[in-house]
């Protein structure tokens, strides 16, 4: 099993789940966080003056899937939240060693 984590710009998540959902990808967790990549930030202008905003708002999206599904779930992440420009976001994908449903302690694929 692989743990998929994508930070993608927040105008993005509706969009993105409900492809995922459609490709048939339903369990997944969202959260929200602040971050900064190659662009350091931003600069905005105000009636006061400029200032840097450092960590620009984020969703974090992470989800389990088997790994054979692992490239049809990342080509609809790329799919939907790929703009060319920066501050799109990262994949970041890790190995799962177990998985155990509490409710029922099942464990593996089917605990996902």
């Amino acid at each position: 099993m692989k743990k998929i984590e994508a930070i993608i710009r927040q105008e993005k998540i509706e969009d993105l789940r409900e492809a995922l959902e459609k490709k048939g990808f339903i369990g997944m967790t969202i959260t929200e966080v602040r971050g900064r990549g190659k662009q350091k930030g931003i600069k905005l202008e105000w009636r006061v003056g400029e200032y840097t905003v450092e960590f620009l708002p984020k969703i974090k999206l992470e989800m389990v899937v088997e790994e054979s599904k692992l490239n049809e779930a990342i080509a609809v992440i790329e799919d939907v939240c790929s703009t060319g420009k920066i501050g799109d976001g990262k994949i970041f994908i890790s190995n799962i060693e177990e998985v155990i449903r509490l409710s029922s302690k099942e464990r593996g694929q089917k605990a996902v």
